[in-house]
């Protein structure tokens, strides 16, 4: 484009910093890996146990693991959608879920009525940056239990991962 005036040329500049711009976003949103879940060494020997063991459980948890929030590595669904999306009862959600809670694979979180989040070990299965890993919904549900339950800023950190409205202090 040949610039002829000042305005021609601050036209131009608007251009290039707005195209700056969008290869930046192009470039951060390829970090980001959309549509890729990183799956560890300990998560394919996890696979291959609960596919040896357990293979509808083992469904339970690529299904899981393929829906994963990166911000918490948890999935927030209903026992209903997952029976749905799975081609099983909701009675068969509960008890592979409570089988890979057994296992040690999920962890369950109660956000209402038939809506549980699940959220997977980040050391075996994870989706966003390894950073975020420390505030995932599995660490922090360990804490708690670990930790007086009454302890507000766990409950808090937690509910604001989910996307839950933040408990009163």
């Amino acid at each position: 484009m040949d610039v002829v005036t000042e305005a021609d040329r601050t036209v131009r500049l608007a251009e290039l910093r707005a195209g700056d711009r969008d290869q930046a976003a192009a470039a951060e949103a390829a970090k980001r890996n959309e549509g890729f879940v990183q799956v560890y060494d300990k998560g394919w020997r996890r696979i291959r146990e609960l596919i040896q063991a357990n293979p509808q459980a083992a469904r339970l948890y690529a299904y899981l693991a393929q829906h994963i929030d990166p911000a918490c590595g948890a999935v927030v669904a209903s026992q209903e959608l997952l029976a749905e999306e799975l081609g099983v009862s909701r009675r068969t959600i509960i008890r592979h879920a409570a089988y890979l809670e057994e296992v040690g694979a999920l962890v369950k979180i109660k956000v209402g009525g038939l809506v549980w989040a699940y959220a997977l070990d980040p050391t075996e299965v994870w989706r966003s940056w390894e950073d975020k890993k420390a505030t995932a919904a599995f660490i922090t549900r360990t804490l708690v239990k670990r930790q007086d339950r009454a302890n507000g800023h766990v409950k808090r950190r937690l509910m604001v991962m989910l996307g839950q409205p933040e408990l009163p202090l």
